[in-house]
This record gives C-alpha cells, sequence and structure tokens, in this order.
C-alpha cells in the first residue's frame, strides 16, 4: 500500500488506547459509548464520526457495524471484562473488543 494515511486517522491512531469496562461506564451513563463490529476498522470508523459523514454513520447504525450501547450490551461487557480498546471523537467514545488480547488494568 502506497497511500499514506490522513492526518487525522493518524492522530486518532495515537490517541487509541486500551481500556477497561469500569472506566467506560461513566460515557455508557451519559449515552455517549458506541460499539464497533469485531470486524472493522475502528480508527477508519472514529474517523468517518469525527468528519461527520452522517451518510456512512447512518448506514452503519443501520447495519449493526456501529451500535450505541444499550443496558443488555453493558451488562454483557460488566461480566466479561474483556479487551477493549477505545478512542474519544467528542462527544462519542467509540470502543471495540479486541479477541485474543489480555486484559489491561
Amino acid at each position: 500500500m502506497t497511500e499514506q494515511p490522513s492526518t487525522l486517522y493518524a492522530k486518532l491512531l495515537g490517541e487509541t488506547a486500551p481500556i477497561t469496562w469500569q472506566e467506560l461506564e461513566p460515557c455508557f451513563a451519559r449515552g455517549a459509548l458506541l460499539v464497533v463490529g469485531a470486524t472493522q476498522d475502528l480508527i477508519a470508523m472514529a474517523q468517518v464520526v469525527a468528519e461527520n459523514d452522517q451518510g456512512k454513520v447512518s448506514a452503519w447504525l443501520a447495519s449493526g457495524q456501529l451500535k450505541k450501547v444499550d443496558d443488555g450490551d453493558a451488562a454483557d461487557l460488566l461480566a466479561r471484562d474483556p479487551p477493549l480498546w477505545a478512542v474519544v471523537v467528542a462527544p462519542w467514545v467509540l470502543v471495540q473488543e479486541r479477541r485474543g488480547e489480555p486484559v489491561v488494568h
């Protein structure tokens, strides 16, 4: 791949970090937590959200590739405490479960 990543993509990549569900609970309580599907590129989706591309975001929400965390999701994440990665695109926090990685506390 010879294409250079965008400046925004690189910035978001640098701001992505491992996080625990307990640290994300306040974001969930505010209704500001979006979960990114496991097969999606967390940073690419965060970039589209940051660019306010309502067409793409709406399509992802409709297809389930992007989802607002609901009570059931929150209970599941609390019970399992999986390894998570998150990036902030105010007012949203986008989170993605990372399978096969150790939990960082």
